[in-house]
């Protein structure tokens, strides 16, 4: 997985679809801000959006959400009924475009190559790999019991336990 850092530059609603955001996410590429679009707006409230740092699975390839090309996924937490959901949340101090990883502050430089697109597509990576993605009684985001982390220090939910993230 390709999991980045990215801060929120500008939020709305989108035009035509009811519980869709239109992102403008800043990951320090040189292309600009990515536009994500994400299935927030029963969950998060639009001012809280804004200059958020987020957490974006930036390999998956773009997909056309209601005339809107989406390139990426925010990370979020939800409870089992998926009634509360809430984004994970890098540290203070993350810098957007850092490459996410799981495991000891030594293992950044371990972390295997991400996956082109289509690899995540073909191979079905996401679907393989997020039901492991869960929240600790910490709150921090774990992967097979292994932390993720940014430079920074370690990626939380503000204050789901046992969530799911996705």
């Amino acid at each position: 997985l390709d999991i980045r850092v990215g801060r929120i530059v500008k939020a709305w609603k989108h035009p035509d679809a009811d519980s869709l955001y239109v992102e403008e996410v800043d990951m320090a590429e040189e292309s600009g801000p990515r536009t994500i679009c994400s299935g927030l707006v029963n969950y998060v409230p639009e001012d809280e959006l804004q200059g958020k740092l987020v957490a974006v699975l930036a390999n998956l390839k773009p997909r056309n959400m209601k005339g809107v090309k989406s390139n990426g996924m925010l990370l979020a937490a939800s409870d089992k009924a998926h009634e509360n959901v809430e984004l994970v949340i890098p540290p203070e101090g993350s810098v957007p475009g850092e490459r996410i990883w799981f495991g000891s502050e030594d293992q950044k430089s371990s972390q295997a190559p991400a996956a082109t697109p289509n690899q995540l597509q073909k191979k079905k990576l996401w679907e393989a790999l997020q039901p492991k993605l869960t929240t600790g009684e910490d709150l921090v985001v774990y992967f097979e019991g292994q932390p993720m982390r940014t430079s920074a220090g370690v990626v939380t939910s503000r204050s789901l336990i046992g969530a799911n993230v996705s």
